[in-house]
């Protein structure tokens, strides 16, 4: 009777921890992985090591399930046999049985999903080394399951995970609510182009190159834009762009005679299509604060700044020398005018 009793708590413990060391190492996320072996202990190595390449370890935690099962069973069966004879055989099978889905499965598989971290860097050494042991086996097991799992690698995580997991950070309380709101922002920038955030080419505040500085002084004085686009005979001839501040230097300089393209430095291009996060990259890069935004045929549709890149993190950025808040939203309001003075026209049989 103690020989069985003996052999049954060897089959529960040992299936009970290799349960649980599998939902352990299975729990632990590759990223938290990564995270705990920064602190460069052994046992964190060697966690980081079985994480990026699971398969093995969880093979030899499998092998070793199924000796301490099958091969505990037959043990146990025939001790049993001899102790209780077959008439209480079957009310034992049914009693280990029992035993084994409770405190060898169920058990420790919870234990081991909520204690993942600790188990794991717990285990991790001993694993590794078995898995070393077993490394012939496993090789000839992954030769023959080879053909079941190709290709099916995936991703080790998504946009779409990444923004749920920061919505639970969020609703418990392990990060701030503008914390997660910027997260969330952060992904609609591969998500928006140059079309979508700039300001349209009705609501372009422009200057003509050959303007003498002097004539155009109030339309550069009550600018409330920092940079001012400069033209050639229409809107779809970008000559450059100029600093508002230089050209208000040039007139107490006294170089109000001068044309306004004198003061202009070059402007860059970027089409429609041009995504929002590439946009921020070129802004910083080049050093830049303001790109003209062209269509398909060359054509300009409006001005992209790096402020316009910015608000789609933060949302709208108003300073005290902003009029309209909303230049798209004026854009829009323009062009319905302009459409309604074209049929007021038409219905006066004009063209």
């Amino acid at each position: 009777m103690i020989e069985l009793a003996i052999a049954v708590l060897v089959v529960l413990f040992g299936s009970a921890l290799c349960s649980g060391t599998e939902a352990a190492l299975l729990s632990i996320p590759l990223l938290k992985a990564r995270q705990i072996a920064h602190n460069r202990n052994p046992a964190a190595i060697a966690l980081l090591a079985i994480r990026e390449r699971v398969n093995r370890p969880i093979a030899t935690i499998v092998i070793l399930n199924n000796i301490f099962n099958i091969v505990g069973s037959i043990v146990i069966g025939r001790i049993a046999a001899s102790v209780f004879g077959d008439a209480m055989l079957g009310i034992f099978s049914a009693v280990l049985t029992f035993l084994i889905i409770l405190f060898a499965e169920i058990v420790p598989k919870t234990l081991g999903e909520r204690y993942a971290e600790r188990i794991g860097l717990l285990v991790a050494l001993p694993v590794r080394t078995l898995t070393l042991i077993c490394t012939p086996i496993i090789l000839m097991l992954e030769r023959l399951t080879a053909p079941l799992v190709e290709g099916n690698q995936r991703p080790i995580t998504n946009e779409a995970e990444i923004k749920l997991l920061a919505m639970l950070g969020y609703q418990e309380g392990l990060i701030e609510d503008d914390e997660a709101e910027m997260i969330q922002k952060v992904f609609r920038l591969n998500d928006m182009s140059a079309a979508d955030i700039m300001t349209p080419r009705v609501a372009i505040t422009f200057l003509y190159g050959e303007d003498i500085l002097a004539d155009v002084q109030k339309e550069v004085i009550n600018s409330q834009h920092t940079r001012i686009i400069i033209i050639g005979e229409d809107l779809d001839h970008v000559l450059g762009v100029a600093l508002k501040a230089e050209l208000l230097a040039g007139l107490v300089q006294g170089n109000g005679q001068a044309q306004v393209q004198t003061f202009m430095r070059q402007a860059r291009y970027v089409p429609e299509t041009e995504r929002a996060d590439r946009l921020l990259k070129t802004f910083q890069t080049a050093r830049e604060h303001l790109m003209i935004v062209v269509d398909e045929y060359g054509g300009v549709s409006g001005v992209v700044t790096l402020e316009d890149v910015l608000e789609v993190l933060t949302g709208e950025i108003v300073d005290e020398t902003d009029r309209n808040v909303d230049l798209q939203a004026l854009a829009r309001q323009r062009r319905r005018r302009l459409l309604q003075a074209r049929g007021f026209r038409k219905d006066l049989g004009g063209p």
